[in-house]
């Protein structure tokens, strides 16, 4: 691995791991608030990365992204929320649902301030990168997961938003959730390009959000 894949990894991997990990973390926050303990007694509340990594999806496949130079993105191991322990399991679960895109958008918000103090500064580059990286992630992450299919939060909205009769068939679907996800996000693109979801539909508005951000911030 050349010094430039070796930077580009450090400064899109330690990002991401961050930003995953404090997004996992907030779903058991909030979970916890409404009334379900189920990841503070598993120690899933803690922000140490070791408890939350996914070797695939926090590691191996954000490390293959980076030196490939593709879009860097990834999850980690889902922190466990049990609905039937909160006070107000449909309208509590939409909450929890939305809790980690919400705390992604704020990350994004400080973060975006913060480079816009240091800049000026002219701060190491590597620091410089990895916030900007840590902004973009984060943006990433927040409109990626609200994608209106299980199991991403979005997913979890929908199904709040669903009749009663309807919600069975829709916990049905998300059973088949990784087959799912391979489907939108590898092989439609390699066989329809246009029909790519990620370039379509998520890219644009995360570059709409990163111009806001940057334009409050004085980063441009």
């Amino acid at each position: 691995m050349t010094g430039d894949a070796v930077y580009g990894v450090a400064t899109w991997l330690i990002p991401l791991v961050i930003a995953i990990v404090l997004h996992e973390v907030s779903h058991g926050w909030v979970a916890n608030a409404f009334g379900d303990p189920t990841a503070k007694q598993l120690g899933r509340l803690s922000v140490n990365p070791v408890r939350h990594v996914d070797p695939i999806g926090t590691l191996a496949l954000p490390l293959i992204l980076a030196v490939s130079g593709a879009p860097v993105f990834g999850w980690a191991k889902p922190v466990p929320v049990v609905a039937a322990r909160m006070r107000r399991p449909r309208r509590d679960m939409v909450l929890v649902a939305l809790a980690g895109p919400g705390i992604n958008l704020l990350l994004a918000l400080v973060t975006a301030f913060v480079l816009g103090i240091i800049a000026p500064l002219e701060p190491p580059r590597f620091l410089f990168d990895n916030l900007l990286n840590f902004m973009v992630i984060n943006l990433f992450l927040a409109v990626f997961n609200l994608l209106p299919i299980p199991p991403f939060d979005g997913g979890h909205v929908v199904e709040g938003a669903l009749p009663r009769s309807l919600v069975p068939s829709w916990q049905r679907l998300g059973r088949f959730a990784f087959p799912i996800l391979i489907l939108l996000l590898v092989v439609v693109p390699l066989v329809a390009p246009q029909a790519n979801i990620v370039e379509r539909i998520v890219v644009p508005p995360v570059q709409a959000l990163l111009g806001l951000l940057a334009g409050l911030a004085g980063l441009i």
